[in-house]
């Protein structure tokens, strides 16, 4: 399709390398070599996660309809410290939370709809300087963005608002937010019950004060359940989890549903090794012993320990807060569509790389197809660089045979742009497999505030802010979401020379995402919290 360059008064960073018209394929970035040969079927045994141990919003998910976050700064470590014990027997465990998950899928799958099942989930996490206020070996957590918190990071990260006029942020400042805790459920009525029942116990120990307000975040109503507030699906993208929840080897945390490829779970779904995300297990890093199976992921490659011996089954989260410019943004695809001479639904969808509905351009290219949309089998199952063949399904898949276009090579960033958000997030195989897959994060959001009236057709204001509350878990806030956010979403140059940032959420620049809060924090374990940080 031709579209014309552009021509409205409406200027932002990105939008031209949306609808390109003839692009060269730009030279790769030294550190993002070609895709290579596709990886081979990994047969190896998979570790046991301890899930009794670990939290369960980082493994399984808590996938709420409800959540809020609830800030704390600990005046006196010593008086707060009864309070983080009786905390550890509400917080829940990826064995529940996965157990749950599972029975609803099932339960829902089999009567049409999940019935009364429901359940109320509590996980908590601490910032480096509330761990430095309960231990004095929170300096062996070695990552260093960790150290230095969010508000250290904030100008390397692009960010245009100052820290210090947020509504939440991490740091040793006597409004700094400690501790971060996590209150999900499947109704309003069942969190601000758990909600109450955390803050009584804890204002029954003393030692901390809340900050601010209960952060209150949503599901948004049917029909949008699933889209945030711009209107467009999230979440479709997850890795899956290599690992197993118990002995039994076909107890996998994600299942093989591609009959055509064992190194992922859903067709396009790429399987990551757990150290990537919780401490104590085999990680990506090659490097170890020559292959992506690597050691350990609480020790470091030269054999140095990256955390404290109590943070095995533990996980760095990384939380945003990111106040979204819905009129702002409708309004600007409105223009662009006008100015073009295509619908502002197109230009939004090349913006981000998927139609609001979820189907990626790669595989409908020109027109929306909520059929596609909706197969969760077909709907992540493309790459950028090279053409990928439709999978064929099979008797012993969830997944049948794929009936949708396939996805076309698209190599010079014709069809899905260079700029595109879910390129620059997940670039798939315009870079090498072993880069990729050791920056890859594990994400929890949720929407924050009532949804707009507001569409692409017609923009509409209103005095309501609304966002996004980003929760992501990970074992390297260096490598992961800070490599993620400066090296892809950031680079102007990535993956080639003169490609632009991100159209979405590129920083410096115009945004219609603007960060007012977050912090680095550190999810320990069931047994660091009920004894290592609790006495």
């Amino acid at each position: 399709m031709t579209v014309p360059p552009l021509t409205s008064t409406t200027e932002h960073r990105g939008i031209d390398a949306a609808f390109p018209e003839v692009r060269e394929t730009p030279a790769p970035s030294p550190w993002s070599p070609s895709r290579g040969a596709p990886p081979a079927p990994d047969e190896r045994p998979e570790p046991v996660l301890a899930m009794a141990n670990i939290q369960g919003n980082i493994v399984a998910g808590f996938n709420k309809d409800f959540q809020t976050l609830l800030y704390y700064h600990i005046d006196d470590a010593s008086r707060f410290k009864p309070a983080i014990a009786k905390l550890s027997h509400l917080v829940a465990t990826a064995e529940e939370v996965l157990t749950f998950n599972r029975l609803f899928k099932q339960v829902a799958n089999r009567r049409g709809y999940p019935g009364t099942l429901s359940s109320t989930w509590i996980n908590v996490a601490f910032s480096f300087a509330g761990l430095a206020k309960l231990r004095n070996d929170a300096g062996l957590f070695a990552d260093q963005s960790f150290q230095s918190g969010l508000v250290g990071q904030a100008l390397a990260l692009g960010d245009t608002t100052d820290p210090g006029k947020w509504n939440v942020k991490d740091g040793d400042s006597d409004d700094a937010a400690d501790v971060l805790i996590i209150v999900a459920a499947d109704t309003e009525a069942d969190v601000e019950a758990e909600v109450k029942r955390v803050k009584e116990l804890i204002e029954e120990a003393g030692g901390a004060t809340q900050l601010g307000h209960d952060e209150k975040g949503k599901n948004r109503s049917k029909p949008m359940a699933g889209h945030e507030h711009f209107g467009f699906l999230d979440g479709i993208s997850q890795p899956g989890l290599r690992g197993r929840a118990s002995d039994d080897p076909t107890d996998l945390l994600t299942p093989r549903q591609n009959p055509q490829d064992r190194s992922q779970g859903k067709p396009g779904q790429e399987l990551i090794w757990p150290g990537e995300f919780v401490f104590g297990y085999p990680d990506q890093d090659a490097s170890r012993d020559g292959n992506e199976r690597g050691g350990d992921s609480s020790i470091d490659g030269a054999g140095y320990p990256r955390v404290p011996n109590w943070a095995g089954d533990g996980s760095y989260l990384v939380f945003r807060r990111f106040r979204q410019d819905v009129h702002e943004f409708h309004k600007f695809l409105q223009a662009e569509g006008k100015a073009r001479g295509v619908s502002a639904e197109l230009v939004g969808a090349r913006l981000v790389g998927r139609w609001a509905s979820g189907a990626p351009v790669m595989r409908a290219p020109t027109q929306d197809n909520t059929e596609l949309a909706n197969n969760d089998c077909a709907n992540n199952h493309f790459g950028f660089k090279e053409q990928t063949e439709r999978i064929a399904g099979g008797a012993s898949s969830e997944c049948p045979r794929d009936i949708f276009s396939p996805a076309g090579a698209d190599p010079n960033g014709e069809v899905c742009p260079y700029t595109a958000h879910i390129r620059r997030a997940n670039p798939r195989d315009d870079i090498a497999p072993a880069i990729r897959r050791r920056h890859r994060l594990l994400r929890r959001g949720i929407c924050f505030g009532e949804s707009s009236a507001s569409t692409p057709d017609a923009p509409s204001k209103d005095a309501a802010e609304r966002g996004l509350l980003f929760l992501a878990y990970m074992t390297s806030i260096v490598d992961q979401f800070e490599f993620i956010t400066k090296e892809w979403l950031n680079n102007s140059d990535f993956p080639g020379k003169g490609a632009g940032v991100d159209a979405l959420l590129g920083q410096p620049g115009k945004s219609w995402v603007v960060p007012t809060g977050g912090g680095y924090y550190f999810a320990p374990s069931v047994f660091a919290l009920k004894v290592v940080l609790s006495r």
